[in-house]
């Protein structure tokens, strides 16, 4: 079972980016998919979560989308207006369904880093 993260980078305040988690070794269409971030010196948290139906945290809500493509195992996290406080280390991670702690989740991506400068 594998998820690999892809598309993070650095982007200035005001800007956008696109995340992608690809998928293998389970059954994709089955699972929750949850985007969660770690800022530094901070605990990792949820930002969004799609199954049937998607959910975002209240510091995200208006700002990202979350998507899923399973005939192609890969969902995407499109994050706009971005600020500075959205820098960390975002994660995608699979679960039976959407919910914020990270002990629901069965698998994890390694992570990609996320910037924002001001």
């Amino acid at each position: 079972e594998q998820l690999v993260e892809s598309g993070g980078g650095l982007v200035q305040a005001g800007g956008s980016l696109t995340l992608s988690c690809a998928a293998s070794g389970f059954a994709f269409e089955d699972h929750a998919i949850g985007w969660f971030r770690q800022a530094p010196g901070k605990e990792r948290e949820v930002v969004a979560c799609i199954s049937t139906k998607t959910y975002f945290g209240d510091s995200v809500k208006g700002r990202f989308s979350i998507s899923r493509d399973n005939a192609k195992s890969s969902a995407y996290l499109q994050m706009n207006n971005l600020k500075p406080e959205d820098t960390g280390v975002y994660y995608c991670a699979a679960a039976s369904a959407c919910g914020s702690a990270d002990y629901l989740y069965d698998y994890w991506g390694q992570g990609t880093q996320v910037t924002v400068s001001s």
